[in-house]
């Protein structure tokens, strides 16, 4: 099976779709539209830079240069957090890592070595996308779960000041708002799960149907990608709390940013 290549005029082509949204924007005083094309053009930029670099990597495909640009991915991954959640980069910089490096490198690696069971276990092809998709999930499920955690304690500050004067544990005052967060983080996968073949054919299984592989291949997959895209994103969220929340509060348990 072959599949299509698509030209850069083709691809330009979408833009007409994008004159309406700028039009209803510009009607309805919707102050996005030099959003959209900073985003647009951002994104060209990344790809194509990122898809050139990943060229070389796929073509000289040297175990510890896909190992160190997939840590490049995690820092990446971490500073977006740190953007995303107004954290102090030199407080929370280290507690995010561990947050992203400990349960996507344990998931990849066992998926890489006993699920598709690799000879070579960094091999580009696989550790970058499969990483990639790991780490994708658990960046958004991370921010989910900081913001959720920390804007609940603000939001209820009284209530948790009371829970705390009564039980005099910072732990147990604050397990009602990690319960919530995490489930917060994890619900659009468990979602995504529970729909998914009816609702959409995810990106994995139809980037794999486009480029040859058998459908039931391409299920397979899809079903043990997800799963691990799950234990990733849950583990992520609660390390991101259980470390970001040792630089969070003073020795009087008072959130401190």
């Amino acid at each position: 099976m072959n599949v299509n290549d698509i030209s850069y005029l083709s691809m330009s082509s979408l833009l007409i779709l994008i004159i309406p949204i700028i039009i209803i924007n510009y009607k309805l005083k919707i102050k996005i539209n030099k959003k959209i094309f900073y985003s647009i053009g951002r994104m060209v930029i990344q790809l194509s830079l990122v898809g050139v670099i990943l060229q070389y990597i796929f073509s000289i495909n040297i175990p510890f240069i896909n190992f160190v640009y997939f840590i490049f991915m995690i820092i990446v991954a971490s500073f977006t957090v740190i953007r995303s959640c107004n954290f102090e980069i030199n407080k929370f910089i280290i507690p995010l890592l561990l947050a992203f490096i400990i349960p996507n490198v344990i998931v990849l690696l066992f998926f890489n070595g006993f699920v598709i069971r690799l000879e070579n276990l960094f091999n580009a092809q696989y550790i970058i996308t499969i990483g990639g998709m790991l780490l994708g999930n658990s960046l958004s499920g991370n921010i989910i779960c900081i913001n959720n955690f920390y804007n609940s304690i603000k939001q209820n500050k009284n209530e948790y000041f009371y829970s705390l004067a009564l039980s005099g544990n910072r732990i147990e005052a604050l397990t009602p708002y990690f319960k919530s967060a995490v489930l917060a983080s994890v619900n659009p996968t468990m979602a995504a799960i529970e729909t998914i073949g009816l609702v959409a054919l995810p990106g994995m299984m139809t980037g794999q149907i486009l480029g040859g592989a058998v459908p039931l291949t391409a299920i397979k997959y899809q079903i043990a990608i997800m799963v691990a895209i799950l234990i990733a994103r849950y583990f992520s969220a609660i390390l991101s709390i259980l470390f970001t929340a040792l630089k969070a509060f003073d020795d009087y348990d008072i959130l401190i940013f």
